[in-house]
């Protein structure tokens, strides 16, 4: 009787919506809702630092106390993508790990440009490579020489590597070995890679000018049919048959002359070539295109190799300390390829690189002799080239070139610089 009279007094109250039905049904389950709330939004913490001399993944896995199974399963994960045992010192990582210590995101720079990135999913952990996303903008620098590029420009990694780059787009035409007079001058217009705002590296040149021996060379970056190159304001190519010189940024100690006094022999002789000075080891480039004619080593060229060009030319490169791998009679180069290092095998009085250019037998000074150049912008492309010029022909004629020699001008540079969807500069 109790019991029937207690429900319908329950009814009663739920009929005038004091007691609500949700109360009944939910209150039983707190406990529920709050493991969810767990599931769905567990702590974790960041482990951030870069690889120590002699480290592996391994010893950092113990040395943060993860789960040594787990690192198995992420070298699984990433073994078609980039393999986890090719890390290397100063190479900056990260993880994120949950409240149980268990990894759930790790990334890893395998380069400047690039990096690895393992996450935990449903099914495991997946892998993945990705680009940093840099921001490109634009920036001017100029300088005057006073010695060589690279002293002019900065000692920097940064400002070596471009020196680099500039002297390989104008390869063709000056050799920053020979050529160079003080109070040549130069403007650089190129793009800087930026992450969350500070300067990293410089990107591509988009353009330069360089005025040597009071004779001007620009060069813009245009891009036809797939391949960039570089050009001058008439759309022709500034790549040629030869460059001027197999190596760079090297001191000349003996130029091509009818009669030199040799350091050994201590008689005049002809020297029918070029020595670089350069440090044992040094790389020896192809100027240009060509089949391996020789190689071994010959008198006084000590270890030598000749290479065989169009239009009965050859090129010799002598003194080296050891050849290119896979350097053999009869293999095809290319312009730019590794030949062999500077040494001083042969009649040396210390370690440089004989370089020497001959037709039909005949020795020829390589400074004077003129290459064919590349093939031109082509027609159908000549608007957008014109329209690629006009662009930076205006930068130089308004931008602030700030002096790259002084590093607070360098660092004003990098502060003020473009972003270059600002700038019409892409073709």
């Amino acid at each position: 009787m109790i019991v029937k009279k207690t429900g319908w007094i329950l009814l009663i109250l739920l009929l005038m919506g004091i007691f609500p039905v949700y109360q009944i049904f939910t209150q039983s389950s707190p406990q529920t809702a709050a493991v969810e709330e767990i599931v769905s939004s567990p702590a974790f913490k960041s482990i951030e630092s870069s690889i120590e001399p002699g480290e592996t993944l391994f010893s950092i896995f113990k040395k943060h106390d993860l789960n040594i199974d787990e690192l198995f399963a992420m070298k699984q994960a990433s073994a078609s993508v980039h393999r986890l045992r090719q890390v290397h010192p100063g190479q900056p990582y990260s993880f994120t790990v949950d409240e149980n210590n268990c990894v759930s995101t790790f990334t890893y720079g395998i380069s400047e440009n690039t990096t690895l990135k393992i996450e935990r999913g449903e099914n495991g952990f997946s892998a993945e490579k990705c680009e940093i996303p840099f921001e490109t903008r634009v920036l001017t620098l100029g300088g005057r020489i006073d010695g060589s590029l690279i002293a002019a420009l900065g000692q920097e990694r940064e400002e070596i590597m471009l020196a680099i780059q500039v002297s390989d787009i104008l390869a063709w035409d000056i050799d920053f070995n020979t050529d160079l007079r003080t109070g040549d001058t130069f403007r650089i217009i190129v793009e800087g890679l930026y992450l969350n705002g500070d300067f990293r590296k410089y990107g591509k040149i988009l353009a330069v000018e360089f005025v040597n021996d009071s004779r001007r060379h620009v060069a813009y970056r245009f891009e036809q049919d797939g391949r960039t190159d570089y050009f001058d304001e008439e759309g022709k190519s500034l790549r040629k048959a030869f460059l001027k010189a197999p190596l760079s940024f090297r001191r000349i100690s003996s130029s091509f002359s009818p009669s030199r006094r040799h350091p050994i022999l201590k008689i005049n002789r002809p020297h029918h070539g070029i020595d670089y000075v350069a440090p044992t080891g040094t790389p020896v480039s192809a100027t240009a295109d060509g089949r391996v004619s020789f190689i071994g080593s010959r008198g006084d060229y000590g270890k030598l190799i000749i290479l065989s060009h169009r239009n009965g030319l050859q090129t010799y490169y002598g003194h080296l300390s050891r050849f290119a791998a896979g350097m053999r009679s009869g293999k095809q180069v290319q312009q730019g390829d590794l030949v062999g290092y500077v040494g001083a095998t042969g009649l040396a009085t210390g370690p440089h690189l004989h370089y020497e250019m001959r037709q039909n037998g005949v020795a020829i000074n390589p400074v004077r002799f003129k290459a064919i150049a590349g093939e031109p912008v082509v027609a159908s492309r000549m608007p957008q080239f014109q329209q690629v010029t006009a662009a930076l022909d205006q930068t130089f004629s308004s931008a602030v070139f700030y002096e790259t020699g002084d590093p607070e001008s360098r660092q004003n540079a990098r502060t003020l610089a473009m972003r270059i969807e600002q700038m019409n500069l892409l073709n």
